[in-house]
């Protein structure tokens, strides 16, 4: 039997057998109550052991990471948060950094990325969620640590406009060979246009007219030069590169041999098509970094946390008045809009929730933002006796806010980067807008101090849209930067939610009591507490 939840929260969402189960607030970077226990009970409340529970197992296995995410989804993104929270040890196979920091850093700029000991020492702010962090030595000018808020839709997006233009491109093959003369092929993705490609009778393609995008035509949406696909990548390259930990990932391993694999949370890794990047070791019996321990990280926990990311938050909107309305619509009328694409259709959401946060000083108990959150998966009796399957409903979603395009551009020599070869990196991924009013310093190398300062700092491809804005009266330039301003990251554990409202009247108020989002699990297992 199937029945959905979407559009309302209903029995099985408010419902977790005795009650709600609520942990106490999460912060960036956290110890476990086992490595330090205190009176306040303060940390994550499982040992990692526990965390990995009974490994990747299947939908059969209690405590599985399998079992967790495909029959409990809300417990697997709050353990996937905490594992992001969580501060590593030397004993759980934390460091060395990559080569020691010893070794040809044009070959390998993860010499350059330090050693930290949890997601959240960079990716930490604001308090207790995947917010933004410092800079690395991985280019010589520095790289600044981007906002992790909407992950998951900017994984599916990419993937998606991938699977758009590689369709139009075997299409126009076809047409090629059936009229035995060669086709020109417009690209075009969203409403966002990449180009055009000629397709040849005998199967080869002239991509020198392409744009934005690689001659493959995948969309590699992570990093500033967009160069990874796919959370799972990043998450196990994170590891390894800042942490010194090593995942023996049997998904990345399999795809980046020429594999085909659809991870835990639903992404189609395509080793026949796509170059995928490989785990830093293949075996829960290798030592890659010679600290004496293996298996540093487990799939199961490479499971949860590609599935906590999935379904991260998108950004918040604050307040917004006349200036900041205003702003928006100059936004487009001085052309930076069209880099900048506010909105964006999703043909196939694979997430389990959505939770939209907007100001509210009505219900916003802390900092005025009130969220609501929305089930978007089925429940499905597989007659096996355990908890019911959840699956997503993979229904059609508009992404909005995300002013982004998915694509590279050439924003002139104020942009461009030193690389450690002494070559010039001149191309970079439109940066989604949305949380930008909490994020400066600004730049993928964080040296522009404000907003105003890195929209003049645009030229290239945005030449234009930059002298627009200058030609603006002062009045028009506030009004763009209130508009920017009010497209804000958040708190999650200090936002009243539909799910947690909050209570003005709880002793301690402000402190306490202002409410959180904090996805409940859909059944009680008292094996497996949080």
């Amino acid at each position: 039997m199937t029945y959905s939840t979407r559009g309302r929260l209903g029995r099985s969402l408010l419902l977790a057998g005795a009650g709600v189960f609520a942990p106490p607030a999460l912060h960036a970077g956290l110890n476990d109550v086992t490595q330090t226990p205190n009176n306040e009970n303060a940390g994550i409340q499982k040992s990692l052991i526990d965390q990995i529970g009974m490994g990747r197992g299947d939908v059969y296995t209690a405590r599985s990471s399998l079992y967790v995410i495909k029959r409990d989804p809300f417990r697997s993104i709050r353990r996937g948060r905490q594992l992001f929270q969580r501060k590593f040890r030397l004993a759980e196979g934390l460091g060395p950094r990559t080569g020691d920091g010893v070794g040809d850093i044009s070959a390998d700029a993860s010499l350059g990325a330090g050693l930290t000991d949890s997601c959240a020492a960079c990716h930490g702010r604001p308090r207790g969620s995947a917010g933004f962090g410092g800079d690395v030595f991985t280019r010589p000018d520095g790289r600044d640590a981007p906002h992790l808020f909407g992950l998951g839709l900017v994984e599916m997006l990419a993937d998606e406009i991938t699977q758009e233009l590689r369709q139009q491109r075997d299409d126009a093959l076809q047409q090629a060979r059936q009229q035995a003369a060669p086709v020109t092929q417009a690209l075009a993705s969203k409403g966002v246009a990449y180009g055009s490609l000629v397709a040849h009778p005998d199967g080869s393609l002239d991509t020198r007219a392409v744009e934005g995008v690689d001659a493959d035509l995948r969309v590699r949406p992570f990093f500033a030069e967009g160069s990874t696909i796919s959370i799972r990548e990043f998450v196990v390259g994170a590891f390894n590169a800042e942490m010194g930990l090593e995942s023996p990932d049997p998904d990345l391993a399999a795809a980046s041999g020429g594999a085909d694999v659809i991870t835990p949370a639903g992404m189609r890794l395509s080793g026949g098509s796509d170059r995928i990047e490989a785990p830093p070791v293949h075996s829960v019996a290798e030592d890659g970094d010679g600290d004496g321990v293996y298996d540093e990280i487990p799939v199961a926990l490479v499971d949860h946390l590609e599935f906590y990311l999935l379904n991260y938050f998108s950004p918040a909107t604050y307040e917004q008045n006349r200036q900041e309305l205003r702003g928006q619509l100059l936004l487009e009328r001085i052309g930076c809009t069209s880099c900048h694409v506010p909105d964006l259709p999703l043909a196939r959401d694979r997430r389990v929730a959505n939770v939209e946060v907007a100001y509210d000083p009505d219900r916003g108990t802390f900092n005025n933002l009130f969220a609501v959150a929305t089930p978007l998966f089925a429940q499905v009796d597989d007659g096996s006796g355990y908890p019911t399957l959840k699956q997503p409903l993979a229904e059609p979603f508009l992404v909005r806010g995300i002013y982004a395009d998915f694509k590279r551009h050439d924003l002139g020599p104020a942009f461009w980067e030193r690389n450690f070869d002494g070559t010039l990196h001149k191309q970079f991924m439109t940066e989604p807008l949305w949380g930008v009013g909490s994020t400066a310093p600004y730049g993928h190398d964080g040296r522009s101090i404000n907003l105003h300062e890195v929209i003049v700092r645009h030229g290239g491809e945005a030449q234009a849209a930059q002298r627009n804005y200058l030609a603006l009266r002062p009045s028009g330039r506030a009004a763009i930067i209130a508009y920017l301003r009010s497209l804000v990251l958040f708190p999650p554990d200090d936002t009243a939610s539909n799910l947690n409202p909050g209570d003005p009247s709880t002793d301690g108020f402000p402190q306490y009591g202002h409410g959180s989002i904090r996805l409940p699990v859909l059944f009680n297992d008292p094996t497996d507490l949080e």
